[in-house]
């Protein structure tokens, strides 16, 4: 497998590493599976508890829909769908974080069987969080490492040997950070160590010797984060220490939230063994601004009667259904209306599958390309993306919006192979 691979080359010396993404959006991943397909390296491809789940999560798939889906655009895209890696990221009763804890981990359980028989097999286990019936404050390090056990002791009894694991939980915030930050401390030495034995010890107690043989990483905070107006970017002197360390141990480290990191950032990250590169909002962000800008030029080249005024329905179907950026997004409100369309957490990710923003992006597609783009125009809207003659033409709207994406990860393919 190449997450073994990965792992063996980062233990020789070698700055090797593997970028996963987080979405499910069908032009990210589209794109994903060029890009890899470029650089020669299998995509990794990950759902979390809290979209796909065994009751449908926010994207409305069970963890075997989401491989149907994932199989259904490999193949329009011409990818063998069998060099796909699939992750699935935060594993763990976080969904049912308001339930006891019998009922909240039967879930989870459940929800990992269900992962591990759809073929996913990069496995990340996150049982951090409190659950109902649980003392108040912070859960205890050694409560959470046994349900973590437990529920990879559930993924074995359903698929046995082919599961990788990822262990730890300190993260960024999921989709960035909820208030502007100066800067966040990186993970000490002392508590990664603790975290991984704590876990293997809870590994030894259910008799998983040879699933502790297969964890593949740690998650920790490696001093990156980015929220609605800003991004920390990876500071190499700072994580030195613990980069030593994990060289003394069977794993590298995962890194979440590396969105917006520069191309020499994510390169130093995976030189610092911090070899799992997580990204989503960005790639999302980026088709966001393709498709602004593609609103840009119709409204140049249509009469207002003929424009497909995406932008404002957008608008419109984040106000009549504020669930996924009410609560992440605070200030008066000219500053609430400007984070809904450009903050870099990119709460529009989830507002693409709704009816009435299909309907006005299918208008602004078909409208775009009855069209030729003059140049001028073009020019000022997108510069340098009208490439005809290249070998990758980018000379339609599809392909405009794909590459933006392609430039995102262009950064990340580049950084995770070594010199």
């Amino acid at each position: 497998m190449y997450l073994d691979e990965m792992l063996a080359k980062q233990k020789q010396g070698e700055a090797s590493g593997i970028f996963s993404v987080c979405s499910a959006h069908p032009y990210v991943i589209q794109q994903t599976l060029q890009t890899c397909e470029t650089f020669g390296v299998p995509p990794l491809i990950e759902a979390t508890c809290n979209q796909v789940n065994q009751f449908g999560g926010y994207t409305g798939m069970r963890p075997a829909d989401f491989v149907r889906y994932l199989r259904g655009i490999a193949t329009q895209s011409g990818y063998p769908f069998e060099k796909i890696i699939l992750g699935g990221d935060h594993l763990g009763p976080s969904v049912w974080q308001d339930e006891p804890a019998g009922l909240a981990m039967a879930k989870a359980e459940s929800l990992i069987r269900e992962y591990v028989e759809a073929g996913f097999v990069k496995i990340h286990l996150d049982c951090s969080m409190r659950l109902a019936d649980d003392p108040v404050g912070a859960l205890d390090i050694e409560v959470s490492a046994q349900r973590a056990a437990h529920l990879a002791a559930a993924a074995e009894g359903a698929v046995t040997g082919d599961v990788r694991y990822v262990i730890g939980t300190e993260v960024p915030v999921p989709g960035g950070a909820t208030e502007h930050e100066e800067g966040v401390s990186v993970s000490r030495v002392e508590d990664v160590q603790q975290t991984i034995a704590v876990t293997r010890a809870a590994f030894d107690q259910q008799g998983l010797h040879a699933a502790w043989e297969r964890v593949l990483a740690v998650v920790v905070q490696p001093g990156v984060e980015f929220g609605d107006d800003f991004v920390l970017a990876y500071q190499p002197q700072a994580a030195k220490e613990l980069s030593r360390f994990i060289e003394t141990q069977p794993m590298v480290y995962e890194a979440h939230s590396t969105d917006y990191q520069t191309p020499e950032a994510l390169k130093n990250l995976v030189k610092d063994h911090f070899a799992v590169l997580k990204v989503g909002p960005a790639l999302t962000f980026a088709y966001r601004e393709g498709v602004f800008a593609l609103a840009s030029l119709e409204n140049e080249l249509f009469p207002p009667q003929e424009r497909s005024n995406i932008v404002s329905v957008l608008e419109g179907v984040m106000l009549d259904q504020p669930k996924y950026w009410a609560k992440y997004y605070s200030g008066d409100e000219n500053e609430v209306a400007f984070k809904r369309k450009y903050s870099l957490s990119d709460r529009i990710r989830y507002y693409w599958t709704e009816k009435r923003v299909q309907m006005a992006l299918e208008k602004l597609l078909k409208n775009l390309s009855q069209r030729s783009f003059p140049l001028p125009l073009l020019e000022r809207t997108l510069p340098g993306f009208y490439q005809p003659d290249g070998p990758d033409p980018v000379d339609t709207p599809e392909r405009i919006l794909l590459r933006k994406i392609q430039l995102v990860l262009n950064g990340y393919a580049q950084a995770c192979q070594p010199d």
